[in-house]
């Protein structure tokens, strides 16, 4: 009979736990988007765009196709709604972001070969460029081109970082940003057109990689933003309550077992 009671004691304690677990806050939260427009631009075909194509590219200057950059932009609002609806709106803050890019052989003759260097990756101010329908094999010049780049650039741009790459063709590469202030009001406002740009950071590197047009969705652009609640508050005082009610009540009933002579086992 002390044993079941005990027992029953064990019982109310692991409910009480449960209810404490679930009575605590999502800690962190992640949401991964892929873009809603890319692009990238050359200095060897400086009036053409090629928003349309399955692949971007970042080359150096003085490489024999000419130098490359590429232009990402994000739909940020299913972040901000997301975010919102689990720490509350306006409760949360932003922890991480990161940039998952697919590597891919440059077996276009457009394209120069792959190399390692240092990639760099920045904020833009400006997110009115269009990315335009032209491929490498169908250019287009209804889009951002070489050209027309400098038109969106600006001081108000911020870095995410410098990164090494080791001139993969294939295969996943991660780019941990950091948390310039634009960035962080793009995310924070739900903005529909966040822009990154990407562009070589030294004279070497080159690197081509799968855009929102390829056609395995896995291997498309993904950009992973991870946000906590601005304070983990403390566990409902009641909830606290009943774990010190249930600890008490097992401690008293294993004082009276010992009180009457029963011997518990395990």
């Amino acid at each position: 009979m002390a044993r079941r009671s005990i027992a029953g004691v064990w019982t109310l304690l692991i409910v009480f736990v449960g209810y404490a677990a679930s009575a605590l806050p999502i800690h962190a939260a992640t949401v991964t988007l892929n873009p809603v427009a890319d692009t990238f631009v050359s200095s060897a075909n400086a009036g053409n765009s090629y928003g349309a194509a399955g692949s971007f590219e970042v080359s150096a200057a003085g490489l024999p196709k000419g130098e490359f950059e590429s232009l990402l932009q994000f739909d940020l609002s299913s972040a901000k709604t997301s975010f919102d609806s689990t720490f509350g709106v306006g409760d949360w803050t932003v922890q991480s972001a990161s940039l998952q890019l697919t590597a891919a052989a440059p077996v276009n003759s457009l394209f120069n070969a792959s190399a390692a260097g240092t990639l760099d990756f920045s904020w833009m101010q400006n997110d009115t460029w269009v990315e335009g329908s032209g491929t490498p094999m169908a250019p287009g010049n209804n889009g951002i081109t070489w050209n027309t780049l400098s038109n969106y650039l600006s001081a108000g741009d911020q870095s995410l970082g410098a990164f090494s790459f080791n001139g993969a063709t294939s295969g996943n590469v991660n780019f941990s940003l950091s948390l310039p202030t634009g960035f962080l009001s793009d995310v924070e406002s739900g903005n529909t057109n966040s822009s990154i740009r990407l562009f070589a950071g030294d004279t070497n590197v080159s690197g081509l990689f799968n855009s929102e047009n390829f056609t395995t969705v896995a291997s498309r652009p993904m950009l992973s933003i991870t946000a906590a609640p601005l304070a983990i508050p403390e566990p409902a005082s009641w909830v606290l309550g009943l774990i010190g009610i249930a600890a008490l009540a097992l401690n008293r009933r294993r004082r009276n077992d010992r009180s009457h002579g029963v011997r518990r086992r395990g």
